[in-house]
């Protein structure tokens, strides 16, 4: 017989009565029940309920093992007494008679929490006793979930011709939208190698190379602050990239990927495939966001051009969007001055008006007698609403308008329980705008630095570089952004432009991107790809609460490994070696 077993914790079956097994896991459960002790045995596919014969030796042996101990059990597999029997277990009509029960794992020390109620517990000592709180059902099948995604991403790449390829871990720093993570030479004083944000240089570098598709499962690394959908320090993507190809080729490899892998592993439904496509500009005006859920029907409508008329001093000056609720007459008015209330203390804003259309047309609400008839028709008309609805209205600055309104679209769809939560829904951001001004009004990169423009250099050369649109594209899924893309920009010239409306110099350029850039003198083809979160869509399809729960040993949002105790501090040799000194000072 095996050492350590002959079947796993969830085999056993009523054809396998009578026959000497051997299983091992850990000690679930232990009940004593005055001369019986029955125990519960669990691995990592189910459990497996074992009894003693009943000598008195070996019941107090086996009724002081500690539970969550590594035990391997010996013995008979016996069909259960009828009134133990357990539907809810694969092996629940049978149970293994224990001859013999060997403790190969001791515990020995008091358990943090309770194995597979740890939901309760706080975050940070779940994270602290990870490889504890992963024996628990709910992470393991994550776990499993993400395994089983993973093999289907490659093999649904391959079917395409995708050529799996890695690339560097330790490469260049270069400015690609977020904080480099650093790594000190030892062999080269004063040089840093950097951790990279994404293999984006590398992929195109490979395209150049004359490889047609590539694709890898990425490791990224990036140092930002976390949030329920990004983890801190790492992550993974489906990376991918194709030469000769434009952006709807990019969207025809990876939409039907997507659709089966959701499809394959959720039992809501997906939407079909080709997705919906939006404009940027039509997605912040209509849903206040470029990661819009579309489950949501609800829409935000633009009404500046009436308040310059109406005079109202709330709204002058302001930008004016309105969002129409259908069939709310039967809401009570707390329904609106609770959204008033999350208006003004959850989002700082100024303050939330509405108005209700009630039976005779007419109109209730804050603001209503400020409004003259024309207006209000103009309003039902532009938003197709009747008798028994209601408007809310958000007036603020560009920028901040967009954002109210797209918070207060999707607190409504909550409140009013208008999101279809059986479904995965998906659409395309496209057209991007090139640049955009930051806090200083300075021009800088709005998206992907390394994309083509609209209208190549031309357009850079003719157009305000606020109004140059770029081949960048963003999939989205239930208000989630799943990845970002682009088209390439291959050519020496227009990268060249392209940096410097953004402040850098043609040196910057040949320096930073030295490899690219060089490159790109060689007759570098046409390209695109994109690159999917794979622990965003496993979040989505885990129905997980935060991306931390389908990670195996996440960072805490403060960028901390509790587990591993890192960041740490190192040792003054260490530090000499690779020729860094720390700053006493801080």
């Amino acid at each position: 017989m095996e050492k350590f077993k002959t079947h796993r914790c969830d085999e056993l079956r009523l054809s396998d009565v009578g026959k000497k097994v051997k299983i091992s896991g850990f000690l679930d459960t232990i009940r004593d029940l005055g001369g019986l002790v029955f125990l519960d045995i669990r691995d990592m596919y189910g459990i497996t309920q074992v009894v003693t014969s009943g000598k008195s030796e070996e019941v107090d042996f086996i009724s002081h093992i500690p539970i969550e101990s590594a035990v391997t059990v010996e013995g008979t597999v016996k069909k259960r007494d009828e009134e133990t029997i357990n539907p809810k277990l694969k092996t629940g009509l049978v149970e293994i008679l224990i001859e013999k029960i060997e403790v190969v794992g001791k515990r020995v020390k008091e358990l943090p929490f309770t194995i597979g109620e740890s939901e309760e517990v706080r975050e940070d000592l779940r994270l602290k006793y990870r490889f504890l709180d992963l024996r628990g059902n709910k992470l393991k099948e994550n776990l499993i979930l993400r395994a089983k995604v993973i093999q289907f991403l490659r093999e649904k790449m391959i079917e395409q011709d995708f050529l799996e390829v890695q690339t560097p871990i330790l490469t260049s720093s270069s400015p690609e939208g977020a904080r480099d993570y650093l790594v000190p030479s030892r062999v080269h004083p004063g040089k840093f190698y950097a951790l990279p944000q994404a293999p984006q240089q590398f992929k195109q570098l490979l395209m150049v190379s004359g490889i047609d598709k590539y694709f890898q499962i990425a490791p990224c690394f990036r140092d930002e602050d976390a949030r329920a959908d990004r983890s801190p320090g790492e992550f993974y993507q489906l990376d991918m990239e194709m030469s000769f190809a434009t952006q709807e080729d990019v969207f025809q490899a990876l939409e039907p990927v997507m659709y089966e892998t959701f499809s394959k592993f959720s039992d809501k439904k997906v939407s079909k495939y080709p997705f919906t496509r939006l404009p940027y500009k039509e997605s912040m005006l209509k849903y206040g966001t470029d990661k819009p859920d579309l489950r949501n029907p609800l829409e935000i409508v633009d009404v500046t051009d009436l308040f310059e008329k109406i005079g109202l001093n709330a709204f002058k000056g302001k930008i004016v969007r309105i969002i129409a609720v259908h069939n709310v007459k039967d809401e009570p008015r707390s329904f609106f001055e609770g959204m008033t209330d999350y208006a003004i203390k959850d989002l700082k804003a100024k303050g939330l008006a509405w108005l209700r259309i009630m039976d005779d047309r007419s109109f209730q609400g804050p603001i209503a007698k400020f409004i003259d008839e024309e207006s209000k028709e103009e309003m039902l008309k532009r938003t197709k609403s009747k008798e028994g609805d209601a408007i809310f209205f958000i007036a603020e600055k560009s920028g901040r308008v967009e954002e109210l309104a797209g918070q207060i679209r999707e607190e409504l769809g909550k409140r009013l329980k208008l999101i279809d939560e059986n479904l995965f829904e998906f659409c395309w951001i496209v057209d991007f705008p090139m640049y955009e001004l930051d806090e200083r009004g300075k021009i800088e990169f709005s998206h992907n630095p390394f994309s083509m423009p609209q209208g190549g250099l031309e357009a850079l050369n003719t157009k305000n570089p606020l109004e140059v649109l770029a081949y960048q594209y963003d999939l989205v899924c239930n208000g989630v952004e799943l990845s970002s893309g682009a088209v390439r920009n291959h050519s020496p010239e227009t990268m060249i432009r392209a940096f410097e409306i953004a402040g850098y110099t043609k040196q910057d350029v040949e320096t930073k991107f030295k490899a690219l850039f060089n490159a790109f003198h060689y007759g570098a083809p046409p390209h695109a790809g994109i690159a999917p979160g794979v622990d965003r869509m496993v979040m989505l399809l885990a129905d997980a609460q935060t991306i931390r729960d389908v990670i195996a040993f996440p960072m805490t949002s403060k960028a901390e490994d509790l587990l591993m105790g890192a960041p740490s501090y190192v040792t003054p040799e260490q530090l000499k070696e690779i020729h860094i000194k720390i700053d006493e000072k801080h």
